[in-house]
């Protein structure tokens, strides 16, 4: 009845279980309680799993670590060949920009060495030309002043413009500058490989501009110098227009520069024009009495005072006495006087031989050896000496022999075209 009451107040009493050990005569007993079997399973059970895992890892853990370092040697590899290709395109685009640099500061040598080759151009070509302007400046007291052949207009042309090459030089006004070594700027207009050909492109177009205008005022004084020769020539004066003064020096080779030669010719046409201009304005190619009329002319006539055949060595002018007799070129009075049938008579030298007379004056006012330029008042008509009646008896005599004087008029007509 006890035992029971005990199972119904705590339950039914599980009962223990007893391991025996033996080994050899010992004997050991071991009491296994039933509260103790499940945490010892537990036990048991986490360091049979535990075991396990770590078999796996270290089975596994070779492969793994294969693979994690095969995959960082394909990154790093894939990083290094990256670098290696942004390397590369940095080279290239280091070495391009050193090309181009390169070019640049070659092409800026070559505008600059263009530039200075310009101006010095633009220099001898003002000096040739200031030249002609002294040589050709008017004279206040000439009928026919001599003007410059060459107008301002052609010397500013013949500079190849000035301000033309500073453009292109400048380039864009933003941006880069041309000095030393080439500095790149941000700005669009920076200065670029098209920038400077194009500047390139401009200097060689004024430069063949140049060429071109002095090859045009070369042809042209030339011409013109030939021309004024022709006509003087036609005169019968021997005109040496080109010069044959013994010369020499030691042998030098001829400079290969092309603009230097193109300014030895237009120079050398220039100093021929100005002998042949100086030439004509030496000679009487003037009219002694503007404005009258010619009553005689040179050459085989009846003489008034014997009625028979002779020769009249000048032109005759009609003109009332004390009218202005005036010298037809500058020269020199040779004399100054009364001289037979000439009457009150002036003589003028003009060099190269060639003299003028001026007869039958009613008053002389020059005296002689004195200077005298064209158009000068050397006296007054009149009717002295071997005369009908008042005139101007006009002479022009070539190493002293008569010649007709028409020639000289016709020939200052002709050449006041080109003196002008």
């Amino acid at each position: 009845m006890t035992e029971a009451r005990t199972n119904l107040a705590f339950g039914k009493k599980r009962k223990q279980h007893v391991l025996i050990l033996a080994s050899g005569e010992k004997v050991r007993h071991v009491t296994i309680r039933p509260l103790l079997v499940i945490p010892t399973l537990l036990i048991i059970l986490v360091m049979s799993l535990g075991f396990i895992g770590s078999t796996a890892y270290l089975v596994f853990r070779d492969d793994m670590l294969g693979a994690m370092i095969a995959r960082q040697s394909r990154m790093q590899k894939d990083y290094e060949d990256r670098i290696a290709a942004l390397r590369s395109q940095v080279d290239q685009i280091t070495s391009r920009q050193l090309i181009d640099q390169q070019a640049v500061e070659k092409k800026v040598e070559t505008l600059l060495a263009q530039q200075n080759a310009l101006s010095s151009r633009h220099g001898r070509a003002n000096e040739l030309l200031n030249e002609e302007d002294t040589r050709s400046a008017p004279d206040e007291q000439s009928v026919t002043p001599s003007a410059n052949a060459f107008a301002p207009q052609k010397k500013a042309s013949l500079s190849g413009g000035a301000s033309a090459i500073d453009r292109a030089l400048r380039g864009p006004e933003k941006g880069s500058t041309l000095k030393g070594s080439l500095t790149y700027s941000d700005t669009r207009d920076a200065v670029s490989g098209r920038a400077l050909t194009r500047m390139l492109v401009s200097l060689n177009r004024i430069e063949s501009d140049q060429f071109g205008r002095i090859a045009s005022l070369t042809i042209g004084a030339k011409s013109r110098a030939d021309a004024m020769a022709d006509i003087i020539r036609s005169t019968g004066l021997k005109i040496d227009d080109k010069a044959d003064d013994a010369v020499g020096g030691p042998f030098v080779e001829a400079s290969t520069n092309p603009f230097q030669a193109s300014l030895a010719d237009l120079d050398s046409a220039l100093d021929r024009l100005e002998t042949v201009r100086g030439t004509a304005e030496r000679l009487p190619l003037g009219n002694p009495a503007p404005g009258r009329d010619i009553t005689s002319r040179f050459g085989n006539r009846m003489d008034p005072f014997l009625g028979r055949p002779a020769l009249h060595t000048g032109i005759d002018f009609r003109a009332e006495t004390g009218a202005d007799v005036r010298a037809t070129g500058a020269g020199t009075v040779s004399f100054a006087g009364y001289s037979g049938g000439y009457g009150n008579m002036v003589e003028v030298d003009h060099g190269k031989g060639v003299t003028t007379r001026y007869g039958h004056l009613s008053q002389i006012l020059v005296r002689t050896g004195e200077k005298i330029e064209l158009s000068d008042v050397i006296g007054k008509a009149g009717s002295t000496g071997r005369s009908t009646g008042p005139h101007v008896h006009y002479e022009v005599r070539l190493n002293d022999e008569a010649v007709d004087p028409m020639r000289f008029l016709v020939a200052g007509t002709e050449l006041k075209t080109y003196l002008q």
